[in-house]
């Protein structure tokens, strides 16, 4: 196959694609000619290499939109209300995406059962605490919680329990997800969903489900670390073409719309865990990274408290290894050196920085300065991925691109524009490969010149196609 007219580093050129991979570039009617049907013409039309979402929990995110959606509501009664108009028979119900930390008002297990006498789930958006009512408290083995509020481990709990469907219903939606990830210009992702993911993988390439869009890096939980190292796996091992072995991931604190992620200072008003929640101590969590490490599997550390970060990036440097902080929201300012110093890779969801603003500024006060410290964390040489965490935000790229670069949205103010950075520096955060012979021909096709779109045009950036290995997943053209 041959691309021909594409704007390249602001060069036209013409790539031919041979096996997967790009085979050679040249000014635009330089290439030897290839027949006629195998030529696209890609008009002037920009070309960047495939992006990646490095974090999300993918199959929580292909449920998200058979759900209903709270993520709008502004107190808990507004809540209740749209589910009470949702509920239709008295099966369970299941809500996702409420943010409760500046609600006038608290979630409560009655508010929940005036809504209906159905079980009642309600997902926080950021997958760290469940709302429930008095039927489904009872139903998950919870019926004499004080609240129905359930968090961190207790929520983990029942929302795997409540997203337990039949694998070829959920592959069928995986497969929907993963055709819409590509028409935003995603060749690849890195899969934390909490589930036995190898499994859920092969199994889907081998269906040809959810993988034909994609190439998939899963994550390895603690409870499937002892089946990984028995089965040799490593981190990086390719077990198909698209599907590779990916870290473990150890969730070490909580979020901050919870009010569980670890930090050195208090949270205003809280008078229960105020610094949030350490949920692995420093001892387990350099033994889980060790013991990864000796079987050849890379670790990434949920981390997005500032103390909590200290912990992690004490923990890798103790055991003398790389890895990944998975978030660090919020950092001390000595510790943002150590990420380059130790190796540490810090893979971060630009766009929670647009939703969690004001709530960090509520409960973070004063420090806000080194919460999401992008350009900080480059200017001291760190290496940046990014991702969405969807569906804790949308599974889009450019969300993310347009959050690292402007720090705004909706139209409001940029947030600590001192921690902006370039289009072209979330962009090489977004990618793996470039286009140069020899690489994979992962490809999207832009158009508009991304280095000269504003905010809204690089959250509305209009993917003409996407190329995985030489194949289109998406084409508009």
């Amino acid at each position: 196959m041959q691309l021909s007219n594409a704007r390249v580093d602001g060069l036209v050129v013409d790539l031919a694609v041979r096996d997967g991979r790009i085979a050679a570039i040249a000014p635009s009617g330089r290439l030897d000619a290839v027949p006629a049907e195998l030529t696209i013409d890609l008009g002037g039309r920009w070309l960047i290499p495939g992006l990646w979402d490095n974090h999300v929990h993918f199959g929580q995110w292909a449920l998200h939109s058979h759900r209903l959606d709270v993520s709008s509501a502004r107190s808990a009664a507004e809540t209740a209300k749209r589910v009470a108009d949702a509920v239709t028979d008295r099966s369970l119900f299941v809500a996702v995406g409420f943010r409760d930390a500046l609600w006038p008002d608290v979630p409560t297990r009655e508010l929940l059962d005036e809504a209906s006498g159905a079980p009642i789930v309600v997902v926080s958006g950021d997958l760290h605490s469940a709302w429930l009512n008095s039927a489904a408290l009872q139903l998950y083995g919870f019926e004499s919680h004080p609240t129905g509020l359930l968090r961190e481990d207790d929520s983990f709990d029942v929302v795997a329990r409540v997203n337990t469907l039949s694998q070829s219903e959920l592959d069928g939606w995986a497969a929907e997800a993963a055709t819409s990830a590509a028409a935003r210009g995603l060749v690849g992702i890195v899969d934390y969903e909490m589930a036995d993911n190898a499994e859920a993988w092969m199994r889907r390439a081998h269906a040809g489900a959810g993988t034909d869009s994609l190439r998939v890096e899963f994550g390895i939980y603690e409870e499937h670390l002892d089946a990984a190292i028995d089965r040799g796996f490593h981190t990086g091992d390719r077990l198909s073409d698209l599907v590779t072995v990916g870290n473990l991931k150890v969730l070490t604190d909580g979020s901050l719309n919870t009010r569980t992620a670890y930090c050195y200072d208090e949270y205003p008003g809280l008078s229960r865990n105020a610094n949030g929640l350490l949920t692995v101590a420093p001892d387990r969590l350099e033994e889980l990274i060790r013991r990864a490490a000796d079987a050849g599997i890379h670790s990434s550390v949920h981390a997005i408290g500032d103390h909590a970060n200290t912990l992690a990036l004490d923990a890798f440097e103790r055991v003398g290894t790389a890895g990944r902080i998975e978030h660090a929201q919020l950092l001390a300012t000595a510790d943002i050196p150590r990420f380059a110093r130790l190796g540490v890779v810090a893979s971060v969801q630009p766009d929670h920085a647009m939703d969690d603003q004001d709530v960090a500024e509520h409960y973070w006060p004063g420090r806000t300065d080194r919460a999401f410290p992008l350009r900080s964390l480059l200017d001291a040489g760190a290496s940046l991925v990014f991702g969405s965490d969807a569906p804790v935000s949308p599974l889009d790229p450019w969300s993310a691109i347009a959050a690292a670069v402007t720090r705004t949205r909706d139209g409001r103010q940029p947030w600590h524009p001192e921690q902006c950075i370039s289009v072209e520096e979330a962009i090489r955060a977004s990618v793996r490969t470039r286009i140069r012979v020899g690489e994979p021909a992962d490809l999207v096709v832009l158009d508009r010149d991304p280095l000269a779109a504003s905010s809204a045009e690089l959250r509305g950036m209009p993917v003409a196609a996407t190329i995985l290995a030489g194949r289109f997943t998406h084409n508009v053209m």
